[in-house]
């Protein structure tokens, strides 16, 4: 009998050994691919960024001393086109990657994004004194998701204000987003690209997450972020 429970004992753990394998390696499959498409964004984030938006900056310096024989108007609307493909230009750029978060810091790269939202709903950020800067791939991460919640909120929710809550702590850092919605029944849009997205950057930190949704009384989303994101060597689980 000792035996045969050995042998059933191994035979589970060796399924479980495996389970944990495949769960791991899908993890490390999400992440490839969210790394692969930041890249890419990257990439033509910069050239929109770098090459177009430069090109355009001096295309209008240089229309502005066009000599359009006195015609005001003319110059004027060359002017306010020039300015629309400039602004259109810099949107594509920061709505494929973030550019300048490395340079102006997570922090006050969220900072500007509350800036700029502030005519559609009053957000408010707190950060715990005591914040280290991350790995640029979890900053971006982190500032897609605040990015994609935000949106979605603006989008579908009836929500005045937003909440973000940001703490270091010595093995992890906790983030917490919260609106004054409508809330929301996770089941029924779960399979939404919004809620997608958002869960797929959190599995590319190796994070965990919990949502907290009450109709009528706003949704709230917890993530605890590992001070050491990256997944251990598959070979560790055998």
């Amino acid at each position: 009998m000792l035996a045969y429970k050995f042998f059933i004992d191994r035979i589970i753990k060796e399924k479980n050994a495996q389970y944990e394998a495949d769960v791991l390696h899908q993890k490390k499959l999400v992440l490839e691919n969210i790394k692969a498409q930041e890249e890419e964004r990257k990439r033509i984030a910069v050239m929109i960024h770098d090459d177009i938006g430069n090109r355009l900056n001096i295309l209008s310096l240089w229309l502005n001393n066009l000599d359009t024989n006195g015609d005001d108007l003319i110059k004027k609307n060359i002017h306010t086109q020039m300015s629309s493909l400039i602004d259109a230009a810099r949107s594509i750029s920061h709505s494929l990657y973030p550019v300048n978060l490395e340079s102006v810091g997570f922090v006050l790269y969220v900072e500007e994004l509350i800036t700029n939202l502030a005519h559609k709903i009053n957000i408010s950020l707190h950060v715990v004194p005591g914040y280290e800067k991350k790995d640029i791939f979890v900053e971006v991460q982190l500032y897609r998701i605040i990015q994609e919640f935000t949106t979605n909120v603006i989008k579908h929710s009836t929500a005045t204000d937003l909440w973000i809550y940001i703490r270091d702590y010595p093995q992890d850092m906790a983030v917490v987003i919260s609106d004054n919605g409508q809330g929301f029944d996770y089941d029924l849009v779960k399979k939404g690209m919004g809620i997608k997205n958002i869960e797929s950057r959190i599995k590319s930190m190796n994070a965990s997450h919990k949502w907290k949704s009450t109709l009528h009384k706003g949704s709230r989303l917890i993530i605890k972020i590992p001070k050491n994101h990256e997944f251990p060597n598959q070979n560790s689980l055998n």
